[in-house]
């Protein structure tokens, strides 16, 4: 059954072939960004030339994520189906080098964005009584790799507060799940460095492992048994059709480095922890 989709971050990497994947599987698909008619315009082009209806939204601004909002019930009468909050930011290197204005930018993008986005899109969701929530998550929720701590603490939030939205939601009708992507070779890794590289000259030795693991990562993205992006789409677009109540909680799509064992891990904790605060009505999604 056709669904009406709402994507954001979708002028490259996994949003643009989310909305790809989505709209060839026959989904009315709304792309969201920056720039629709100035840096992402080619972007903005390709994806409008392949019938999907192309809204400018900004994340990181109120105004623009409402209007965007507005703009889309304006043309589907109040109809949306599927929210997929996929638009991220990436600074990495030594933590001391990220200065407080990349650190804003990572939260605001990663945790606050998608703040931004459900606020706006959730009175219409509550009042259908139904809706799907999927956030783009990473591995890095869960696990921690030094020098990209801070991009690992905004995923780490994306954790809490989908996890949080999801036991809210649950008797309004409304499923969140978390999507939890592998390394894959998109343009998140491109200029992701600290700005302060003067302070990485004091590290000595230690300044030189951010770039062994930035060729480490290279020889993995060109190796023969490279991770496909492709797989993150394939992976939403089977959430999508799967039924209401039957979808997880979480789902590791790729290389998974151990975090599907800590998702095993901690499920039982998090379950015990919302029984003992005598929440367990909240654990099941409520289907019409």
């Amino acid at each position: 059954m056709s669904k009406t989709v709402l994507v954001t971050g979708t002028s490259s990497g996994f949003g643009k072939d989310i909305a790809l994947t989505l709209a060839q599987s026959g989904h009315h698909v709304f792309a969201t960004m920056r720039g629709v008619s100035g840096k992402h315009s080619e972007a903005a082009k390709a994806l409008q030339a392949a019938g999907i209806e192309v809204i400018e939204l900004d994340v990181t601004k109120d105004a623009s994520v409402t209007a965007a909002v507005k703009l889309l019930f304006d043309k589907t009468g109040g109809k949306l189906d599927v929210v997929i909050n996929n638009a991220g930011a990436l600074f990495s290197g030594i933590s001391e080098t990220i200065t407080s204005e990349q650190a804003l930018q990572i939260f605001d993008v990663n945790v606050v964005g998608i703040q931004r986005v459900l606020r706006a899109v959730l009175p219409n969701l509550r009042r259908n009584g139904s809706g799907l929530v999927i956030n783009v998550g990473s591995i890095l929720g869960r696990l921690t790799i030094p020098f990209m701590g801070l991009y690992g603490a905004s995923k780490f939030a994306v954790e809490a507060m989908t996890d949080s939205y999801r036991y809210e939601l649950s008797q309004l009708g409304i499923d969140v799940v978390l999507v939890q992507p592998g390394p894959y070779p998109t343009n998140l890794y491109s200029d992701i460095a600290g700005s302060d590289s003067a302070r990485a000259d004091e590290y000595g030795p230690i300044a030189e492992i951010p770039k062994a693991f930035g060729e480490f990562i290279g020889t993995l993205f060109s190796s023969k048994d490279a991770p496909n992006p492709h797989d993150v789409a394939e992976q939403i677009a089977k959430l999508i059709d799967t039924p209401a109540g039957q979808r997880p909680p979480r789902l590791v799509v790729g290389l998974p480095f151990g975090a599907d064992a800590a998702n095993a891990a901690i499920e039982p904790i998090q379950n015990q922890l919302i029984s003992g605060v005598q929440m367990d009505g909240l654990k099941t999604l409520k289907t019409a």
